[in-house]
């Protein structure tokens, strides 16, 4: 019997029975929001164990790390989210590898991620980080500057913009963060009018605060720690 197998599908099991609730509670059908199990730090076996046990979406923040994974794993039908920072002269390593990138924050990022797509012949599907509290220290475009990058990226054929994603302040109370949820969505429906076109997700919401998420319109919840547990270093 494969223990950490049966943990983790446990855990997952547990937490989408948690979003399938808050799903309910805000008017919402489960079938709307899609667990992102965020399994970086963590080793490909522990991937391998839930996507036998059903579960395919996974998200990873460090480029070399992916694409380790990605080889050892190839034989395998992963849903690869990428959900950290990115540095434009890493595009050509993600683009095209991932079912979704949720972190574009800049024109000279999507320019890179386009340009690797066309050479590829491939559209790449990406969220637009926006840094609605505008902490320093986190990724994410400014507000004000989201209808412009927005502008420039549906001008880019191989780049798909299907949404936006958030990373909100750290709160020891997970209500504190709603108002951030709210602001993105009521900029994602704004944008939707002024692009002419649904952006049908909304990434937000971790382990600490995916309830609110939910209530306000999460379709993606990046969960770690509470799927796999607490993170080891990084090497």
């Amino acid at each position: 019997m494969n223990t950490r197998k049966n943990e983790l599908a446990d855990a997952v099991a547990q937490v989408k029975e948690d979003l399938a609730e808050a799903a309910k509670k805000a008017g919402r059908t489960p079938d709307d929001v899609s667990l992102v199990a965020v399994s970086k730090l963590h080793p490909a076996s522990d991937i391998r164990d839930l996507v036998e046990s059903g579960h395919m979406d996974f998200g990873e923040n460090y480029v070399q790390e992916v694409q380790k994974k990605q080889e050892t794993l190839a034989d395998l039908d992963v849903n690869w989210h990428f959900i950290g920072g990115l540095q434009s002269n890493k595009a050509k390593f993600v683009a095209g590898k991932f079912a979704l990138i949720h972190s574009v924050d800049s024109l000279k990022l999507a320019q890179a991620l386009h340009k690797k797509a066309v050479s590829l012949d491939v559209v790449q599907d990406i969220l637009l980080q926006v840094n609605i509290a505008e902490e320093t220290q986190k990724s994410g475009i400014a507000v004000d500057s989201l209808q412009e990058l927005a502008d420039e990226v549906m001008k880019m054929d191989n780049i798909r913009l299907v949404g936006l994603m958030t990373m909100p302040p750290f709160f020891n109370e997970p209500e504190l963060a709603r108002p951030v949820f709210s602001r993105l969505r009521e900029l994602r429906d704004g944008l939707e009018t002024h692009v002419g076109r649904p952006l049908p997700h909304l990434s937000m919401g971790m382990t600490g605060d995916f309830i609110p998420a939910v209530e306000e319109g999460a379709t993606l919840v990046r969960i770690g720690t509470r799927i796999f547990g607490a993170r080891p270093p990084r090497g």
